[in-house]
């Protein structure tokens, strides 16, 4: 579990810098998924990933985003909590900040490669579908 952690904070690493330019991580026969969102989608394969990726990103301006805590789920999955910071709807306009910016992104590996990625921008939706209780948001009071 402990590789597949660290495979994962790499390629957070490198998005945390803006790098997006390898995808030796993944498996040519990668699975990416968009579960929800403005454009939810399932794309298979290095060109299929990069495209679902150009279709998420297209609608955002200077879109950041940082991890706020790692978790290995079981020997195949690592889910990822993480915060969108700056950015901007390019047709809206919307900042960032303006909506719910807690996403989370659950990681398959397999042979050291992720083979499966999907993208929740709704956390409580990822948790929902991961049988996990959704935690708390200390800035929402109840």
């Amino acid at each position: 579990m402990s590789a597949n952690l660290d495979l994962v904070r790499s390629i957070y690493a490198a998005g945390e810098r803006g790098d997006f330019s390898s995808a030796a991580w993944a498996h040519p026969e990668i699975e990416f998924v968009l579960a929800d969102g403005p454009v939810p989608g399932r794309w298979t394969g290095l060109a299929g990933m990069a495209e679902g990726f150009r279709t998420f990103a297209s609608a955002w301006a200077e879109l950041r985003f940082e991890a706020d805590e790692y978790r290995a789920l079981d020997d195949d999955r690592v889910l990822v909590l993480y915060r969108w910071s700056g950015g901007r709807g390019k047709a809206s306009g919307v900042e960032v900040g303006q909506i719910r910016s807690e996403g989370a992104n659950v990681f398959h590996v397999r042979g050291g490669k992720v083979t499966r990625m999907v993208n929740y921008l709704d956390r409580d939706r990822a948790f929902a579908d991961l049988g996990l209780a959704a935690e708390p948001n200390p800035a929402d009071p109840g």
